[in-house]
């Protein structure tokens, strides 16, 4: 899986791809937050995990074909952790304010809530959505 428009990486990274299933949101939350463990970023795993699987949801609502995860922890200090959801719809998802009574149009509410940063890359195949989430310290 092409992750759409990379942008700066230079750091530690780690990627998955995914089948668009709906199993795949469970799992990706499973490796997302074994990631951050890994990297000591225990204090990040609940938002990312939440953040990712929001994500992922979203693309498995459009799409038909692999997703892929990627983390970036940034070895300069003070950088943000970068957390990128691709698929190979080009178009890029719209937020919204979902009414009090609906049960979905949060998801892209959460991201730009919760993140320092965040947006979308077009790509030959498809798009990324991004965020960036301060890391602790």
């Amino acid at each position: 899986m092409e992750v759409i428009g990379v942008i700066d990486t230079r750091g530690d990274c780690a990627a998955w791809t995914f089948p668009a299933d709906p199993g795949v949101v469970r799992t990706a939350r499973t490796v997302v937050r074994r990631q951050l463990a890994a990297w000591g970023l225990d204090a990040l795993e609940d938002v990312t995990a939440l953040l990712v699987s929001e994500l992922v949801t979203n693309s498995l609502r459009y799409a038909h074909g692999p997703i892929g995860v990627r983390l970036i922890h940034p070895e300069e200090a003070g950088s943000p952790l970068l957390v990128e959801v691709s698929d190979p719809v080009p178009d890029a998802p719209r937020e919204r304010r979902a009414a009090p009574d609906e049960e979905t149009g949060r998801g892209l509410q959460l991201v730009a809530c919760t993140s320092c940063r965040w947006g979308t890359r077009r790509g030959r195949r498809g798009k990324t959505v991004w965020f960036e989430l301060a890391l602790p310290g």
